[in-house]
């Protein structure tokens, strides 16, 4: 996951040690010459990972709408959430990250929680909220980094594998490349010859054809020739209006039952969100960050418990505007991907975020097929990791084989690399290798053991 040719990579930026008295207030705040980048690259890759994660401001209001959460104001809540999140990230952990509510906490939030259990969205923001403190707390006694730590190499190139094919994943459903069946909840072929898909595989083909010959701003090209082609097509639907206020927040901000979220039949639902969460940022985190080059040669990102501070604070901050689940995206890969290698690329997202506010129908003007080719190519690049695992072990390769196969199985990534855990434990006890098994992973069985009796239905 270590790029040989990519710089060490320091832990987050200190403002004392400035690299020198001529350096530029950029340098100093993110050293992005340090990390072999430059500014107009740091920009297009923030640009890149704004326009690939954009939706996340129109699908999770929609999501949470159906909850019972007024559209206009918690679409602005939501944005807001994102802005100050993924500043955060960029100025504190000097990290390419965007953060925004998670698609699978805001299902289990909106569908699962309020739309089948009937629980007040106010309290169901409260679990989220003690799941972010929980998460603050094992951050600060450096539980997190040192589960991150313990994890088996193995399986770090499993997570950018498993990521890889879910993102992958991602990018052909919203294509139409690949539909799911309501039966057994298996997937097929999506129809062909609908433009969206024709509309995604042209993309797929000129964003590599694009990378190979090294053009800059591949993802933010492709984008926009796939956007602009879809308007004719009928695939690109252009707003009613451009500019406009945004919405009050104030109907859900601060509107979250905390103490009512202690009661004993809620801790499972909280448990979910942070176990989910827990392996997600991690994962995301271990993945995006090997394919930036920012983790060294065991596969751990220096510096680790910044973002591990941020990601705590947003689920937390997050849950109290209306926004839950808070977590590093997936599609920080395309940031890293054009390049991306400091905080800087955080800070242009967030702006472009924040621009949201005004233009909101913009969100609405980049469809989906024109976002998939990025996912598709990106997923699929990033099964190169696998080459790494070493699969003449079977203690290593079933494991790490597992993480793959269940993420895409379960539809979740958290629960993919839980069982990734489990199964390395498991199988290295069965082998009688137990000197390869860290105490601190037998201890982490015992609330992986509590998740999986969760998750049983």
């Amino acid at each position: 996951m270590h790029r040989p040719d990519a710089p060490d990579v320091p832990d987050a930026p200190e403002l004392a040690a400035a690299p020198g008295p001529r350096s530029s207030l950029l340098e100093r705040l993110f050293r992005v010459r340090e990390r072999g980048s430059t500014p107009r690259t740091e920009a297009v890759a923030g640009l890149s990972m704004f326009v690939a994660a954009a939706y996340a401001a129109v699908v999770v209001p929609g999501q949470l709408a159906k909850a019972g959460l007024p559209l206009g104001p918690v679409t602005t809540a939501v944005i807001i959430a994102i802005v100050l999140a993924t500043l955060a990230m960029g100025l504190f952990a000097n990290l390419p990250f965007v953060l925004a509510p998670g698609l699978g906490g805001v299902a289990l939030l909106a569908v699962t929680i309020v739309g089948q259990d009937g629980v007040p969205w106010d309290s169901a923001l409260g679990m989220v909220f003690w799941s972010g403190v929980a998460f603050l707390v094992l951050t600060a006694l450096g539980i997190r980094d040192l589960i991150t730590r313990l994890m088996p190499l193995n399986l770090k190139y499993a997570i950018s594998g498993g990521l890889g094919l879910f993102i992958a994943l991602l990018g052909f459903r919203d294509s139409g490349l690949v539909i799911a069946k309501t039966a057994g909840n298996s997937l097929s072929l999506g129809d062909l010859s609908q433009p969206a898909a024709l509309l995604a595989l042209g993309g797929l083909v000129l964003l590599t054809a694009l990378v190979t010959r090294k053009v800059p701003g591949a993802f933010l090209i492709t984008i926009a020739v796939v956007t602009l082609a879809g308007i004719p097509c009928g695939v690109t639907e252009l707003p009613g209006h451009f500019f406009g206020a945004p919405d009050s927040p104030g109907p859900v901000l601060f509107h979250i039952d905390i103490l009512g979220a202690l009661k004993p039949q809620y801790f499972p639902y909280i448990f979910a969100f942070f176990v989910s969460e827990f392996f997600s940022m991690t994962g995301t985190l271990i993945a995006v960050a090997g394919r930036a080059g920012l983790t060294d040669k065991d596969g751990n990102v220096p510096g680790i418990r910044r973002p591990f501070y941020v990601d705590s604070g947003a689920v937390i901050g997050g849950a109290a505007l209306g926004a839950p689940s808070m977590t590093a995206y997936l599609e920080s890969s395309a940031g890293a991907d054009s390049g991306g290698r400091t905080g800087l690329t955080s800070v242009y997202a967030a702006l472009g975020f924040a621009a949201l506010l005004l233009v909101t129908p913009f969100a609405t003007l980049i469809p989906s097929a024109a976002t998939a080719p990025v996912l598709m190519y990106i997923g699929l690049s990033m099964l190169g990791a696998l080459r790494n695992v070493d699969f003449r072990d079977p203690t290593d390769a079933i494991p790490a084989a597992l993480v793959v196969a269940t993420t895409i199985f379960f539809g979740n990534f958290g629960t993919g690399i839980a069982v990734g855990l489990a199964a390395h434990v498991l199988v290295k006890a069965a082998a009688g290798r137990f000197r390869e098994i860290p105490l601190g992973l037998w201890i982490v069985m015992i609330p992986l053991g509590y998740y999986f009796y969760t998750l049983v239905p």
